[in-house]
C-alpha cells in the first residue's frame, strides 16, 4: 500500500513510517519541512496523490483555544485533498476521553477533529491513546516552581510512544474501522504518583506535592482519561520504560 503520513517526522510519525516500511508498505512522511502546509494547503494535493491511506498525525502548536482553528482548518484542507485524490482510508490519532473533558480547549479541538472526520466522505479509523510516557516530563515541567512540582491526583494510564506507533501502523494498513479504537498502557497511576516515580528513577532533586488544582489535567475528573471497556492494552509498563 502507499500511505501518506502527514506529520511523519515527529515522535509518533517517524516510528509509524518505520513500522509501515518494515511491513513492506510505501510509507511517505510529509510535514512542514517537506513542503506540506495543512493550514495553507500548500503541497497537500501532491502529498496524498495516489495514496491508499492518509494518516494525520499533525498537532496544534498551542493547547489554548487557537487549537480549535488549527484542527478545523487543517482537517478541512486535508479532507478536501484526500477526497480529490480518491483516498480510501483516513486515520487520525486522538486521545482517550477526549470528549469527556469539555473544560480543556485542546480536548474540544481534538473532538472537533474527530467529528469532522466522522462527518466526512472518506472511510476512517480513529485511534485514541492515553497520555504518552514520553510527555510526563513536560507535564511535570509545566507545574514546576523552583524545586517543587505540583501535580493533581488525576488517574492516568500512560502508554509508550512505540506502542502507539505500532497500533497506528497496523490500523492504517487494515480495513477502515469507521469507529474508534482506544489504546492504553497496562497500569493506572495518580498523576502525582507518576511524578514521584519519575523523579526517583531519574535521581531528580525536585519534590512532588499533591495539588488538585495544578496544571491542565486538574480539569479531568474521575477516571475519564483511563482506558474504557474494550480498550487494547499495550505491553510496556511505565516503570520498565523509566529504567
Amino acid at each position: 500500500m502507499k500511505i501518506a503520513v502527514i506529520g511523519g517526522t515527529g515522535l509518533i510519525g517517524s516510528q509509524v513510517v518505520e513500522n509501515l516500511s518494515t511491513a513492506g508498505h510505501q510509507a511517505v512522511p510529509h510535514s512542514l519541512s517537506t513542503g506540506v502546509d495543512l493550514l495553507t494547503g500548500q503541497g497537500l494535493d501532491d502529498a496524498v496523490a495516489g495514496a491508499d491511506t492518509v494518516i494525520n498525525l499533525t498537532n496544534s502548536p498551542t493547547f489554548d483555544d487557537a487549537s480549535l482553528a488549527f484542527f478545523g482548518t487543517s482537517m478541512d484542507n486535508l479532507l478536501a485533498a484526500s477526497e480529490k485524490g480518491r483516498v480510501g482510508h483516513f486515520v487520525i490519532l486522538s486521545i482517550v476521553g477526549v470528549d469527556r473533558v469539555p473544560d480543556l480547549d485542546y480536548y474540544r479541538a481534538k473532538s472537533l477533529q474527530e467529528d469532522m472526520l466522522k462527518a466526512g466522505p472518506i472511510p476512517y479509523s480513529i485511534v485514541r491513546a492515553t497520555q504518552f510516557m514520553e510527555f510526563i516530563d513536560a507535564v511535570m515541567s509545566s507545574t514546576t516552581d523552583g524545586e517543587t512540582v505540583r501535580l493533581p491526583r488525576t488517574p492516568l494510564q500512560p502508554i509508550a510512544a512505540a506502542d502507539v506507533a505500532r497500533v497506528v501502523a497496523e490500523v492504517a494498513a487494515g480495513t477502515p474501522l469507521n469507529n474508534v479504537l482506544n489504546i492504553a498502557g497496562p497500569d493506572v497511576y495518580p498523576l502525582d504518583e507518576l511524578g514521584r516515580l519519575t523523579v526517583t528513577a531519574k535521581g531528580d532533586g525536585r519534590s512532588v506535592v499533591t495539588d488538585d488544582t495544578a496544571g491542565m489535567f486538574a480539569a479531568a475528573h474521575g477516571d475519564v482519561l483511563t482506558a474504557p471497556n474494550g480498550a487494547r492494552i499495550a505491553p510496556t509498563h511505565y516503570t520498565d520504560w523509566l529504567s
